[in-house]
C-alpha cells in the first residue's frame, strides 16, 4: 500500500502487472477471482488496470504496453470546458451537494486546470461546504464519463 500512497502523493498513473501467471494453478474463473481480490485489497484505487502476464511464455506482454499507453493518454487528456459542463452539470443538478445550515451549494461550471495530471476546478457559490464524500462522488462521475482509468484525479472547489 505504501507504493500506492506514493503514486497518489506524486500524482502518477498506474498499471498493476501480475507476473508469473503461468505458475498459478488455474480454472476458468481464477483470473477474475484474483483480480477481484486484488481490487478489494487496493480499496480506494479500484479503477487501476490489472494485467496478468507471463514473461517466460510471452503471454499478454503487449497488453501491458497497451494498458500503459492508455493510462498515459488518459493522464494527459485535456477535456474541453463545454464537454465537462454538458456531461456533469445535469448529474450535479440531480444529486446536488448537501445543504449546510440551510444554505444550498450551487455549482456554476467546471473546467480542467492546466496541469500535467487531470485536475478540475468546480466553481460554486459556497465551496467551503463541499465535503470529501461529495468530492469522491464528483471524481467517480468524472472517471465514469471521461475514462480516466489508472490516473489520479484532483478536484478543487473554488468561489465563483
Amino acid at each position: 500500500m505504501s507504493i500506492f500512497n506514493l503514486i497518489v502523493k506524486n500524482r502518477k498513473g498506474c498499471v498493476v502487472v501480475v507476473n508469473k501467471w503461468d505458475l498459478f494453478i488455474k480454472d476458468s474463473n481464477t483470473m477474475k477471482e484474483y483480480a477481484e481480490a486484488l481490487r478489494s485489497r487496493l480499496a480506494p484505487f479500484n479503477d487501476v488496470p490489472i494485467i496478468f502476464t507471463s514473461v517466460l511464455k510471452m503471454q499478454r506482454i503487449q497488453d501491458v504496453l497497451n494498458a500503459a499507453t492508455e493510462v498515459y493518454s488518459n493522464y494527459s487528456r485535456k477535456i474541453p470546458t463545454a464537454r465537462l459542463n454538458e456531461a456533469l452539470l445535469p448529474i450535479i443538478e440531480e444529486t446536488p451537494p448537501p445543504a449546510w445550515k440551510g444554505k444550498y451549494v450551487k455549482v456554476k461550471y467546471i473546467t480542467q486546470l492546466p496541469t500535467s495530471f487531470p485536475a478540475f476546478a468546480f466553481f460554486c457559490n459556497l465551496p467551503q461546504y463541499i465535503k470529501e464524500p461529495y468530492k469522491r462522488f464528483l471524481e467517480n462521475q468524472l472517471r465514469k464519463n471521461f475514462n480516466l482509468t489508472g490516473c489520479p484525479v484532483q478536484i478543487y472547489c473554488r468561489q465563483k
